[in-house]
This record gives structure tokens, C-alpha cells and sequence, in this order.
């Protein structure tokens, strides 16, 4: 069961791009494993960012461009 106690609902990605930092409001109703695409803060150009969460309610993000 996931742990909701201590979830934290900001989160941080580096851009496939340009390698900025973007923070990202994150909502676990969405599941425990998301994808979705996200425009870089900086360069504007599109991430397709995968969200996983673990039983502790912590957040693992990572982007790939979007094909």
C-alpha cells in the first residue's frame, strides 16, 4: 500500500534538451507510474517525463525527448 503520509507533490527534472532544472507539481491520483509530455521551462521544447513512486510516496522522475 502507498504511503501518502509523506508525500511531497514538487518534484524536479533536468530537460532532455538543454539540461536545465524544471520543477513539476505531481499528482499521485494519476497512478503510481505516469507519462506525460511537459514543455521545458527554459527552451520550451517538449519532455516526455515518466513519474514512479515508490511504496514511501517518494517521486522518481526522469525526461526523454519527445519524439
Amino acid at each position: 500500500m502507498l504511503d501518502t503520509t509523506h508525500f511531497d507533490n514538487d518534484a524536479e527534472y533536468s530537460c532532455a534538451f538543454c539540461g536545465e532544472p524544471n520543477g513539476i507539481d505531481v499528482d499521485l491520483s494519476g497512478g503510481r507510474r505516469q507519462r506525460y509530455v511537459e514543455d521545458c521551462q527554459v527552451c520550451c521544447r517538449p519532455n516526455l517525463l515518466h513519474l514512479s513512486f515508490d511504496d514511501d510516496g517518494q517521486v522518481s522522475v526522469w525526461a526523454e525527448p519527445e519524439s
